[in-house]
């Protein structure tokens, strides 16, 4: 994973166009290396969650070109490299594994350095009202499920002031009703990326997320069947 480290970092020193067309080589052997990563990564997710079973790199991978038409950062390239496994591919909205690799961490900025995510990002509507759902009927399971996941932490940066219309509070489960949605993070410093053993340490991460990510993903289908 070193050259996709220090290609990136060259890039964060370098985001323009002229500087990226004359390192595109290097660009596609840091690409390569990436994919090919991803493939074992997904091989490796199979064996714990089968539902992602059959995914290829280009389901679970993103463009490195920005879309800057909204932004006022106009950069227009991304300084990480970035694969979502989860079923179906990385647009189907099911609950997955996000494995973010960016070695330069620029506070202030849309960068956010190194990390792992397991979870349920930007649900549609109906399927946030299935996980909450799924929260009231079996809180305490998703709270064992969130305390397994050794090194995460719940993500809380989404997460309404109040609880949603429909629920009363005093339930035990009010701070996990009041998410708009549900996942785990763990940041990674430069060595854990660089680290010789990196598939296996991630693997070994997200397999201690598998039963969150398991149980969203039974409401996440819940809620697909009842839109059918």
């Amino acid at each position: 994973m070193k050259e996709v480290v220090e290609f990136l970092t060259l890039l964060h020193a370098n985001n323009d166009k002229a500087w990226f067309d004359a390192h595109k080589e290097s660009y596609k052997q840091a690409l390569s290396c990436f994919q090919e990563f991803t493939t074992r990564l997904i091989d490796g997710i199979s064996r714990f969650d089968p539902m992602v079973a059959g995914l290829t790199v280009k389901d679970c991978t993103y463009r490195i070109y920005r879309d800057v038409r909204f932004s006022a950062d106009k950069s227009p390239y991304k300084t990480h490299m970035g694969a979502f496994i989860a079923p179906h591919g990385k647009k189907a909205g099911y609950a997955g594994y996000y494995f973010h690799l960016e070695p330069v961490y620029d506070a202030g900025s849309w960068s956010q350095g190194s990390l792992l995510y397991a979870g349920l990002h930007c649900p549609l509507p109906q399927v946030l009202q299935s996980v909450r759902e799924e929260i009231v009927d079996n809180g305490a399971e998703i709270e064992e499920a969130i305390h397994t996941a050794k090194g995460f932490s719940l993500d809380e940066s989404e997460k309404l002031k109040r609880l949603p219309k429909g629920y009363a509070p005093g339930s035990p489960y009010d701070e996990l009703l009041k998410l708009k949605e549900i996942g785990l993070v763990k940041r990674v410093p430069i060595e854990y990326v660089l680290n010789e053993n990196l598939l296996e340490n991630v693997l070994k991460d997200f397999r201690s997320t598998c039963p969150l990510v398991s149980q969203l993903n039974r409401a996440v289908q819940y809620a697909y069947e009842e839109m059918m």
